[in-house]
């Protein structure tokens, strides 16, 4: 699966309301938010520490870079960036190769998304090793395209992972529908000036102007997203 896109230029919103779908994973897809905590917590532990546990909502839904960088400032630990990646890498690619969940809805909105071809792209700040294992169980050919956190220069919050997928898709952000998890993927997604359908996972999510928050993806189908662009007619 490339995360290969063309420069930024997108298709007019003219025609239909709704011009793809860009999908978030961890937490969205897949119930692994949990995973990475329970990756981080071990991981520090044989480094010798404890990891606190009001710590999970500062890491959550951000990038590697940023989650293992405050963590090693948080604890002090004896360990550089680049080493500590890639035991979180490794623990978590441990932790799907035994078991991955996925999110009620998610197979059934995939297949929907899937059988009305209407393009869809995963987005998410996790590597793009990572990324593949999960495609392997979510299925390659329900995406498009997919964007990984190391191939972007600035992942999640800002907004240039959601504009590289809608310029892949050859849609209007603005006529893209996002499902995130994550503040932090909420407001990447907002930046890039697409309409948000947020399904808090590990923190609270508020509503806003161009968000709608539901409780579960059991509650999103083609016919919820294609109704939330209609509204913004």
């Amino acid at each position: 699966m490339t995360s290969t896109v063309p420069a930024l230029g997108t298709r007019t919103a003219e025609g239909s309301a709704l011009q793809a779908v860009l999908l978030d994973m961890d937490g969205t897809l897949v119930d692994t938010e949990g995973f990475w905590w329970d990756v981080e917590v071990d991981v520090f532990a044989s480094l010798g520490h404890t990891l606190d546990a009001t710590w999970r909502h500062v890491v959550v839904g951000g990038p590697m870079t940023r989650s293992a960088g405050f963590l090693i400032e948080a604890t002090g630990a004896d360990i550089s960036l680049a080493e500590l990646t890639v035991l979180l890498n490794e623990g978590f690619e441990d932790r799907i190769g035994r078991t991955l969940p996925l999110m009620p809805g998610a197979a059934r909105l995939l297949a929907e998304l899937h059988e009305y071809e209407i393009p869809t792209a995963l987005v998410s700040a996790s590597h793009r090793r990572i990324i593949d294992r999960v495609l392997a169980v979510l299925g390659p050919h329900h995406f498009a395209l997919s964007i990984a956190g190391d191939e972007v220069s600035r992942t999640k919050p800002f907004p240039d992972p959601y504009l590289l997928a809608a310029a892949g898709l050859g849609a209007d952000p603005a006529r893209c529908a996002v499902v995130e998890d994550t503040v932090t993927g909420v407001a990447a997604a907002e930046a890039a000036g697409c309409r948000v359908i947020a399904v808090p996972s590990v923190a609270p999510i508020g509503p806003a102007e161009g968000r709608t928050v539901v409780s579960s993806l059991e509650e999103v189908d083609l016919a919820f997203l294609r109704g939330l662009m209609t509204e913004m007619r």
